[in-house]
């Protein structure tokens, strides 16, 4: 039986920084493209969201990160406001969306595989629980 170890705010961030970005950064533009397919969204918006997730970016990454989705067709922006109040929105496109589905398809493909001992132990417990019921 494996042991979980809980991945804590304090130790994530120390990942974000000691070089394994790499590992998720496919995982924080399907995030990106997630919540553009809900809403219209906005970088700061975005860095925010982020954070609370545990994820560190700063405005140097993220609005390279949405211009390279816009650029391959997968959002589209738009001017919101006038003025000095007015931000760059974003939107999910029919092929950013489309894109999403497939792309939740293979991650919850490739997570079940990855968790496989997480769930294997969560189902063992659910198991006895029942049993002593």
């Amino acid at each position: 039986m494996s042991t979980r170890i809980p991945l804590s705010r304090e130790r994530l961030k120390h990942s974000n920084k000691s070089g394994h970005r790499e590992l998720y950064s496919g995982l924080i533009r399907l995030h990106v493209l997630y919540h553009a397919s809900k809403e219209p969204i906005f970088g700061l918006e975005m860095i925010e969201e982020l954070g609370r997730h545990g994820y560190s970016l700063s405005p140097g990454t993220m609005y390279p990160l949405l211009h390279g989705l816009e650029s391959k067709g997968l959002l589209r922006s738009s001017r919101s406001g006038r003025g000095p109040n007015s931000r760059l929105v974003y939107r999910a496109t029919a092929a950013g969306r489309s894109a999403l589905t497939v792309a939740k398809h293979r991650v919850r493909e490739l997570f079940s595989e990855l968790f496989e001992d997480v769930m294997n132990t969560a189902g063992e417990t659910l198991v006895k629980r029942r049993k002593r019921s």
